[in-house]
């Protein structure tokens, strides 16, 4: 039986855009939190519905509590409903993802993004769950996705309100999470940059996806135009989409998150030197000017 809290917002979030962001960071590593706020207001205002803060592409897991504190800060400043990213560190202790999670409530996230675990994640999510009081989103995260028994019984969980499926380039995995999700009455959420349109017709009814990091307005053009059943439009938007999906979620696949940077200072959302991703890999020459003629045609 899922719990009101999170019955309510799995129904607030069907068939939104939430914009997994960036953190814009100067030279030295530091947020100003000015850029920061000019960036996540100018998100909900090109069509981002929601705000996924911390999260994969947000670099949540090397972020200190100072500068986590901040991010959620502004993100609520918005007035959108902000989920956050939780955990995501090797080796961590659920305590300490229970610690971040306590903090996001106080600051007033609407609910958390719980970065996968190995080491019995239904008890994980409880301890999180039972130490915020906010609905959970689960992540199916390529990089640690979570077997069809496991992400099963974590959709029976009250707490959690859906799941965000990105499997990257695994459309039957993908499928089947989404099914799951629908079989347990949770939001279905796409995470799939790469699969943005199949996996809506494969029965996600809401985003959380990187690409709103910057390219808000195809993105939500693509989610909004399949909602209302206007299939002409989805087929074109989607091309265009995937268009900026194949340049900026490619190999190495870690670098699209300094490719979404990119983007967004193009597009004067952030500055130049807020456009640095300092875990980025070592990016092909020309890859800048690869994704920003691409970028500017979607």
């Amino acid at each position: 039986m899922i719990a009101p809290i999170a019955a309510a917002l799995r129904d607030r979030l069907r068939w939104r855009l939430i914009a997994a962001t960036a953190t814009p960071v100067d030279a030295t590593g530091a947020v100003d939190p000015d850029v920061l706020g000019r960036y996540l207001r100018g998100l909900v205002t090109d069509g981002a519905d929601a705000l996924a803060v911390l999260a994969h592409t947000g670099r949540g897991p090397y972020h200190d509590e100072s500068t986590r504190a901040l991010v959620i800060r502004r993100a609520v400043d918005t007035g959108a409903p902000v989920i956050v990213g939780v955990g995501g560190q090797p080796g961590e202790r659920t305590d300490e993802v229970v610690a971040q999670a306590a903090r996001a409530a106080a600051l007033g996230a609407a609910g958390l993004l719980v970065f996968p675990v190995h080491n019995d994640p239904v008890a994980h999510h409880d301890a999180l769950w039972h130490a915020a009081g906010l609905p959970m989103l689960a992540f199916d995260l390529y990089l640690r996705p979570y077997a069809e028994p496991t992400l099963a019984e974590l959709l029976r969980h009250p707490g959690v309100a859906g799941v965000k499926v990105a499997r990257l380039h695994d459309a039957l995995a993908c499928q089947a999470a989404l099914a799951a999700a629908h079989r347990a009455d949770r939001l279905a959420v796409t995470g799939e940059d790469r699969m943005f349109g199949p996996s809506l017709m494969w029965g996600a009814e809401a985003a959380l996806v990187g690409l709103a990091a910057a390219a808000v307005p195809v993105t939500a053009r693509v989610l909004r135009a399949y909602a209302d059943k206007r299939y002409d439009e989805f087929v074109t938007a989607s091309a265009d989409l995937d268009r900026q999906a194949e340049v900026t979620f490619t190999e190495p696949m870690e670098g699209y998150v300094q490719r979404m940077l990119w983007i967004a200072a193009e597009e004067g959302r952030i500055p130049v030197g807020h456009a640095g991703d300092p875990h980025a890999p070592a990016l092909p020459d020309g890859d800048r000017d690869r994704v920003l003629r691409v970028a500017g045609r979607g």
